[in-house]
């Protein structure tokens, strides 16, 4: 068991970074080294004390209340999306070890009874199980080992994927890497998760750019339009359900639009 709050930490210097001195009204007068607002300046506009602010920036085991949250959420200005991933660092404590979800059976053949493509992930978006349907599109999943199964690693190093998502690709692969950081920064310093993270930059050039971009989105339903190798363009809405038996465990299912 160890607590972790590298996640809270890069996170807190991310946000802190991209911020525009002059459009806070802040002075230039004072040469700034660094891009961003200095870190007493957040910790002033939040109301907290400095010392305070560099110990959550480096990572320390601090637990802050949910007022210090809230109140570093306004100072450095985060939408409701950046504000919850905030809060959830926060809470993140003492956890084991990531180790590989196991999809219980009656979920199992749910998924192999589904007419739609559809698949299961785990928090480290692992493929964990799948359907025919979805193996006629994915057909990687059929294809590759499982500690190659991911849905990161085949979207970002995968041939197959940037000829299916064809001129779609870049946006839908950036929007996947903004959507896993949420949960990548809770699991920061695990080293099945930072295995991952160097399999990603050594498979992809482009994502360590979105990476350090630190973008979170939230997941949610939407439209992707795929281009099948047999069958040629196809339209598909999808839906995400979390799994009752084990919350780590995501449902993706895809319906022709």
């Amino acid at each position: 068991m160890e607590t972790d709050r590298s996640g809270l930490g890069d996170f807190l210097r991310s946000r802190r970074m991209r911020l525009d001195p002059e459009a806070m009204g802040l002075s230039r007068a004072r040469r700034r080294r660094t891009p961003g607002l200095r870190r007493e300046e957040v910790a002033e506009r939040a109301g907290i004390g400095v010392d305070w602010y560099i110990r959550l920036e480096q990572g320390r085991s601090v637990s802050p209340s949910t007022t210090t949250i809230d109140a570093l959420a306004r100072a450095l200005r985060l939408d409701t999306v950046e504000h919850a991933h905030l809060r959830s660092l926060a809470r993140n404590g003492d956890r084991r070890a990531f180790s590989r979800e196991i999809v219980p059976d009656p979920i199992r053949r749910l998924v192999e009874s589904l007419h739609q493509p559809a698949y299961v992930t785990g928090r480290r978006w692992d493929v964990l199980a799948w359907n025919e349907a979805a193996a006629d599109i994915f057909t990687s999943f059929v294809r590759l080992t499982e500690a190659n199964r991911n849905i990161l690693l085949y979207m970002l190093t995968d041939p197959e994927a940037r000829r299916l998502f064809g001129e779609t690709w870049p946006d839908e692969a950036k929007r996947m890497v903004a959507q896993f950081r949420a949960t990548h920064d809770l699991w920061a310093s695990d080293p099945a998760f930072l295995d991952l993270l160097e399999r990603l930059r050594r498979g992809s050039a482009d994502f360590a750019t979105w990476w350090e971009a630190h973008d979170i989105r939230s997941v949610a339903a939407g439209r992707k339009l795929l281009n099948h190798p047999e069958k040629g363009l196809q339209h598909f809405e999808y839906s995400t359900f979390q799994a009752n038996d084990d919350p780590a465990l995501k449902l993706v299912i895809y319906t022709p639009a």
